[in-house]
């Protein structure tokens, strides 16, 4: 399951696996809560166009990593364990991706003549996704949604 979400920038592409890509969507639906009451599961799933059964494992490593908590019960559901600017892009990412690049480690070569720009491009791509906290997801999504709104004021 590769190659679902890419990133592109300067010719080079990042593949992250649906896995991590749907981590992702999950942690960022959960952000975007305006309040502190559990999401139900289909809810996530819904929105987030996630198979629910997928999501299901994809919270409980979630859970276990300390990024979501959970609660029973008919109003029960998933919450952040930490506060969304507390929790990173990054952190998620390495966590889901069980620790290895986004990007295929086969270029990982020292014998690779380009070795160390693959080094310096997981530097760069780390520099930013270990800065964007999921609060920060959320506002420039936010600010992103607000400009394409149709204003009906006249």
């Amino acid at each position: 399951m590769e190659a679902s979400g890419q990133v592109a920038g300067q010719g080079q592409e990042m593949n992250i696996s649906v896995k991590g890509e749907y981590a992702l969507h999950a942690i960022f639906d959960l952000a975007s809560r305006d309040n502190e009451e559990p999401v139900r599961i289909a809810d996530i799933a819904q929105r987030q166009k996630i198979p629910q059964k997928f999501l299901e494992l994809i919270l409980a490593g979630l859970k276990q990593g300390g990024f979501v908590q959970s609660r029973r019960g008919a109003e029960g559901g998933y919450l952040l364990a930490r506060s969304a600017s507390a929790i990173t892009v990054g952190e998620v990412l390495r966590f889901v991706e069980g620790g290895r690049s986004a990007r295929s480690s086969s270029r990982k070569n020292d014998d690779d003549a380009f070795g160390e720009v693959w080094r310096r491009v997981d530097d760069a791509v780390s520099g930013v996704v270990d800065q964007m906290s999921f609060a920060d997801v959320v506002r420039m999504w936010n600010e992103r949604q607000a400009r394409y709104v149709p204003n009906w004021d006249i």
